[in-house]
Parts: C-alpha cells; sequence; structure tokens
C-alpha cells in the first residue's frame, strides 16, 4: 500500500483520463472486474460544463508507434455526469479522481465546487490543455494562466488538485512551478502532442477535427524528458504518463521523477494492461530492492 496526496492505493498504476471506459467494462465484465480491478485509482474521462458531442468522424488513425485520437470531449456535462456516470463509478472498489476542464476560470471554478461537494470524488483533476475564450491562451501553456486558474479554485475545495500539463509548450518546468506555487497538490504529465494525419488518397486532413492528441509509445521519450524537467524544479508528486506497455516502461519514469504512472494507449489493445503492468513494475522494484540490500 502506498499513500498519494493523502489516498491509500494499491500500487502505483492507474489509467490515463478518457483511456479506460470503467462503466463499460463492468457491463462487459460484471462483478469480476471489481476483484480484478486494474489500476490502483480510476481518473475518470474529461467532464465540461456543458454536454458535449466530441469531433465529428473519422476520430482515430493508427500511428507506426501509436495513435492520433481527435476524439473532442464527449461527455454529458456536469448535470448529466452527477446523475448517471457518478453513482456507478463510485461503486468501483479504488479511489474516483474526476478530471473536469472549463474554457474560462469561472468554468472550472463551477466544476472544482459542484465535485467538492461530492463524498464520492477522492481528488480533481485540472485538465489545462483547453484555450481560454477570453484571452485566447492554452490555459496550461501559459505560467500565468495557470496561476490565475489556481488562485481562483484552490480555495473552493479541500480535495487534492492535480493539474495536468500539456507537452505543446515550450516550458514546461516554468509552467509546473506556477501551478505548484498556486497550490496544486500534485502535477500530471504529459498529455498528448498535437498532430495529424493526410487521407493517402486524397491529401486532406484525415481526422474529423482536422489535428489530434498523439499518444503511445512514440511519446515515451518526450514523456521521460518532461517528468524529469519537472522533478526538478518541483518537489509536489508527479504522475507520469507517455507511451507505457510494460513495467520497465513504469519503472523508466519512476526513475525520471514521477511517483505514480499513468496507463493510456496500451489499455486499448490490452483492457487489463494495468494490471499487468502493476506487476510487472512490482517485481522489478523488489528485484531492484533487493540488489541495493546486498
Amino acid at each position: 500500500m502506498i499513500e498519494f496526496c493523502g489516498l491509500a492505493l494499491a500500487h502505483r498504476v492507474i489509467n490515463g483520463s478518457g483511456t479506460f471506459d470503467a462503466i463499460a467494462a463492468r457491463r462487459a465484465f460484471g462483478p469480476a472486474l471489481d476483484e480484478r480491478f486494474p489500476f490502483a485509482a480510476y481518473v475518470s474521462k474529461t467532464i465540461t460544463l456543458a454536454p458535449r458531442e466530441g469531433n465529428p468522424p473519422p476520430r482515430l488513425w493508427e500511428t507506426p508507434a501509436g495513435l492520433i485520437n481527435s476524439i473532442g470531449l464527449p461527455n454529458k456535462g456536469l448535470e448529466g455526469y452527477l446523475a448517471d456516470d457518478l453513482p456507478r463509478l463510485a461503486q468501483l472498489p479504488v479511489p474516483l479522481i474526476v478530471n473536469v476542464m472549463g474554457f474560462t476560470r469561472e468554468q472550472v471554478a463551477e466544476l472544482v465546487t459542484a465535485f467538492s461537494a461530492r463524498q464520492e470524488v477522492a481528488a480533481l483533476e485540472l485538465n489545462v490543455s483547453c484555450p481560454n475564450v477570453e484571452t485566447g491562451l492554452v490555459i496550461g501553456a501559459d505560467p500565468d494562466e495557470v496561476a490565475a486558474l489556481l488562485a481562483l479554485v484552490r480555495p473552493l475545495t479541500d480535495k487534492p488538485l492535480i493539474v495536468k500539463l500539456t507537452p505543446n509548450v515550450s516550458d514546461v518546468a516554468a509552467v509546473a512551478s506556477a501551478a505548484e506555487q498556486g497550490g496544486a497538490t500534485a502535477l500530471s504529465l504529459i498529455n498528448t502532442l498535437r498532430g495529424m494525419a493526410l487521407d493517402p488518397k486524397t491529401g486532406s486532413p484525415w481526422l474529423g477535427g482536422t489535428t489530434g492528441g498523439v499518444s503511445g509509445p512514440a511519446v515515451r521519450a518526450i514523456a521521460l524528458a518532461h517528468v524529469q524537467a519537472v522533478s526538478q524544479v518541483t518537489k509536489i508528486p508527479l504522475i507520469g504518463m507517455g507511451g507505457v506497455q510494460s513495467g520497465r516502461d513504469a519503472l523508466d519514469l519512476l526513475r525520471a521523477g514521477a511517483d505514480l504512472v499513468a496507463v493510456g494507449t496500451e489499455s486499448f489493445r490490452d483492457p487489463v494492461a494495468g494490471s499487468r503492468i502493476a506487476a510487472e513494475l512490482a517485481a522489478l522494484l523488489q528485484t531492484s530492492e533487493a540488489v541495493k540490500a546486498r
């Protein structure tokens, strides 16, 4: 058992937001899912204030080493999530972390306030990869925007606030420092990198949203560099993610400075990848400790 931001977790592997549908998995596997849930905590898909249909299809493009997704954050909105999804996710055998996103600081504040009042929610993750419609700046790409957001929402809840950083920024360390100084409890990184695919017949953008987020093994080296850079300038816990396919990949992120590791794209290929990776990581850590003890 390990402690992370006041949460007691069975191991160091969780899911990346939007990469594992626990409700659908429960329909498919029934009670067996609770007995063998693959993650130590469950991170919800991104919830916005109003419902979103997401981007038009096509939404996925497979790359030689991962995926480009242009899903577009489809969700039921705050009211729909509270009424339909939260009661079912609260039945999971692990702590629930709710990921939220707004297009203004006030929208984020409303979401944080609503979830702060819910006992079922153990922590909140702020997705700051969207543009602020008032300034035109991507919130997570500008330290001042991040600082202003945290100044507004940190006083609204006693729950842990995890800020999910975007890699599409020139100085991720500066943004991370701003989040820590603003009162973030922890940081998670990396989110997807912006990418595009072309239709081989027409030469036009393939994805319905034109561009999308690149994930999978292709971004692993970038994730390691960003986690290492952020670990050098912050003291709060870090969740590392990006291309994790094995316990060795997870161990690399821990060595770079992460405290937890999130699995994303690999769960599309193997729905119970989290359990496998957690077991592989535990074996590697045990071996590592045994070597040190000699």
